[in-house]
């Protein structure tokens, strides 16, 4: 592996795959606006980055930062070193996954794009799906690091705002799945069952994988906090598949009943829990 990694962006998912970068045997330089996660893990043997840009000038760094526009101020042209490489881990528009590309190549540094599913504890885990695409070449040199952070790495060609919309797509599905579940638990409720033993029926039966298994038992039981991934987020995440849907042409049914629901949580002040709690603009609805 090469002599220095970088890392940009510790919140909760960035500090556990940075946390696995620390097995490479490389020095892992991290950078974070906030210090704290900083100093968790330099107290595990990360070196401290002064700068984004000092993260940057390793052979190689990858970053996990929250949005289009956290992204764009991080990864600015001052910023980057000719000659290395970047992956950019994090959910941002395909569009402005084009505008980031032509940046890094106009810079000479090798570039792809490799978001992730999986919740914060999975990434801790090192069990995270990569959705990686970018030139041959950055894909190899990342590898050996993919395998320290995910439990499968899925290349979806050499356009690297491809896995940034497959991302989206993901994500969207996963939105479908909290509405479900929102709708059919206030239903269960309305006949005075269980929330909890329908949830266990769907597991154990004809619904299955984690969209449900782990967020069927969080809407059954109401426990949004604290958030894994937000409400805030989850919105941003609805924005980037819409983008998708209008880049390819697709007519989605569902999209401007799920933005409503959205906007009716966020007006509720669910901002800050997860993003699963959509689901209680159902329920509120139903129970009345």
């Amino acid at each position: 592996m090469s002599a220095a990694v970088g890392f940009l962006g510790l919140g909760t998912m960035g500090s556990g795959m940075a946390a696995r970068l620390l097995e490479s045997g490389a020095e892992v330089r991290v950078w974070n606006r906030g210090k704290d996660p900083v100093a968790e893990l330099v107290a595990k043997g990360a070196v401290e980055a002064p700068e984004a840009r000092d993260a940057l000038a390793a052979d190689i760094s990858f970053s996990m930062l929250a949005n289009d526009a956290a992204v764009d101020a991080v990864l600015s042209s001052e910023h980057l070193t000719a000659g290395t490489t970047h992956v950019n881990m994090a959910s941002i528009s395909p569009k402005f996954a084009t505008r980031l590309q032509d940046r890094f190549e106009k810079a000479g540094v090798r570039y792809a794009a490799a978001p992730v599913l999986g919740r914060p504890a999975v990434a801790a885990a090192g069990q995270l799906n990569i959705l990686a695409a970018g030139p041959a070449d950055v894909l190899e040199a990342a590898k050996p690091y993919f395998e320290l952070m995910g439990k499968q790495t899925w290349h979806f060609g050499e356009t690297p705002s491809i896995a940034n919309s497959i991302k989206a797509l993901c994500n969207y599905i996963l939105i479908q799945a909290h509405q479900a579940l929102g709708e059919t638990i206030a239903m269960a409720e309305r006949l005075e069952v269980d929330p909890g033993l329908f949830v266990e029926l769907l597991n154990s039966t004809f619904v299955g994988g984690p969209a449900y298994t782990v967020y069927g038992p969080i809407i059954a039981t109401q426990s949004y906090t604290p958030a894994a991934f937000t409400m805030t987020l989850g919105r941003k995440d609805l924005d980037l598949a819409e983008q998708v849907a209008e880049a390819t042409g697709t007519h989605v049914a569902s999209l401007p009943a799920l933005k409503a629901v959205y906007e009716r949580a966020l007006e509720e002040g669910f901002a800050d829990y997860d993003w699963s709690a959509i689901a209680e603009v159902t329920r509120r609805d139903l129970l009345k």
